[in-house]
């Protein structure tokens, strides 16, 4: 990736409390809200996520059985992949990305294990865990920090100097979009700095195992092992190869519709008209109320049905989400309004719109950033020092 614009002194976004005492004020509410929440998580929560994990395995089992069983009969082929990928879309979602943020570590459950629970997806679990839990939740939109803002492949601000490579942003895109699996999986390698000589290959070699690992088990089961489970079922109804490729190509189909509704949905909460990037001086000195007010500016949220909510693993309400990262997801639907009576208290900007709206000004942010300039630049939310007397540091983000 090419180099980061000439510095200029960042501007100071006037939005939020404008003294100490708001600041201060609107952190006590946010963190009372955080704390009654937590009062209430418990029996209903564990309840919920034990539904998720048994609806995954159900839908993935009847993909696979349909897939098994009809070979390359378009309904049962057309139905199989599709359970395939919203068994997929669960488990990755709703299931694995909320579990591993710790949000049901209070079950003592083994299977809920913020630090144990992998998932169906070729991202190493511990790689994620640094890459997302921790850089990217403590550093969100923080231009050189947070990692996440672009993915090392798209200039999405004008913090980003422009090169002539950045024409080819949309292809580089819809890449990203079908195979993103893949490319989460090397993120945090930072194979970019590589290229330009930053970093030597022998500092993520050990990174690069752990991944390749991850990718081989995942690659294996997908598209080797039920694919061969699939040529003896075909051998015995006298075409095996048939029916090893219709599960193979069945297999495919769902990921990438995992991929894509993944990219989609991430990319609407962090990438949409509205959002801001910010400054590493924003950082010096950074209190609790601060960090909270660039999680709800870095953020955006979706407005839609229960079903879009559960599909997106809550991340529909990415900015409740970005505030208090290790509450159930389950509880951010009943956040949201509370969050945003707050944010029109204190003068916060509070980003929601429907999918489509939403998903538009990412497609449209892709576009404008693949050429030069853009209004999009890095700004500071510096509040005069009294403004920490008294506060906490920011929260852990990550299990």
């Amino acid at each position: 990736m090419s180099q980061a614009a000439t510095a200029s002194p960042p501007a100071r976004l006037n939005v939020g409390p404008r003294t100490a005492e708001e600041l201060a004020a609107f952190e006590r509410e946010l963190d009372t809200l955080r704390e009654r929440t937590r009062a209430k998580v418990g029996a209903a929560d564990a309840r919920y996520i034990r539904r998720v994990l048994w609806s995954v395995r159900l839908l993935e089992l009847a993909g696979r059985a349909l897939l098994l069983a009809g070979g390359w009969f378009w309904p049962t082929w057309w139905l199989g992949s599709a359970c395939l990928g919203l068994a997929k879309i669960l488990d990755n979602m709703e299931l694995g990305h909320n579990v591993m943020h710790g949000q049901f570590n209070f079950m003592n459950d083994p299977r809920f294990s913020g630090h144990d629970f992998d998932w169906d997806n070729t991202c190493p679990k511990e790689e994620w865990r640094h890459s997302h839990n921790f850089v990217h939740h403590h550093y969100t939109n923080v231009w050189g920090m947070d990692r996440d803002f672009g993915y090392g492949l798209l200039r999405l601000s004008s913090d980003l100097r422009w090169t002539p490579q950045f024409l080819t942003q949309p292809l580089r895109a819809l890449l990203l979009a079908l195979y993103f699996e893949w490319f989460v999986a090397v993120h945090d390698m930072q194979l970019d700095k590589i290229l330009i000589k930053r970093k030597k290959w022998a500092d993520v070699r050990p990174q690069w195992l752990l991944v390749r690992a991850k990718m081989g088990r995942q690659a294996l089961k997908d598209y080797v092992a039920w694919p061969l489970v699939a040529a003896a079922v075909g051998w015995a109804m006298g075409d095996a190869l048939a029916w090893a490729g219709a599960v193979l190509v069945g297999n495919i189909v769902g990921n990438l519709i995992r991929n894509v509704w993944a990219f989609a949905i991430i990319f609407c909460g962090h990438f949409t008209e509205g959002i801001h990037t910010f400054d590493k001086s924003c950082l010096a000195g950074e209190t609790r109320g601060q960090w909270y007010l660039r999680q709800i500016l870095g953020s955006s949220n979706l407005r839609g049905s229960r079903l879009l909510h559960i599909m997106s693993g809550n991340l529909s309400h990415q900015i409740e989400h970005h505030l208090f990262p290790d509450l159930p997801a389950t509880r951010y639907a009943e956040l949201a309004p509370q969050v945003q009576a707050i944010c029109r208290k204190y003068n916060v900007p509070y980003n929601t719109g429907s999918f489509v709206r939403q998903f538009g000004t990412v497609l449209l942010r892709i576009a404008r950033y693949s050429f030069p300039g853009g209004p999009q630049k890095a700004v500071t939310l510096a509040l005069p020092a009294q403004a920490a007397a008294g506060s906490a540091a920011r929260p852990e983000a990550a299990a």
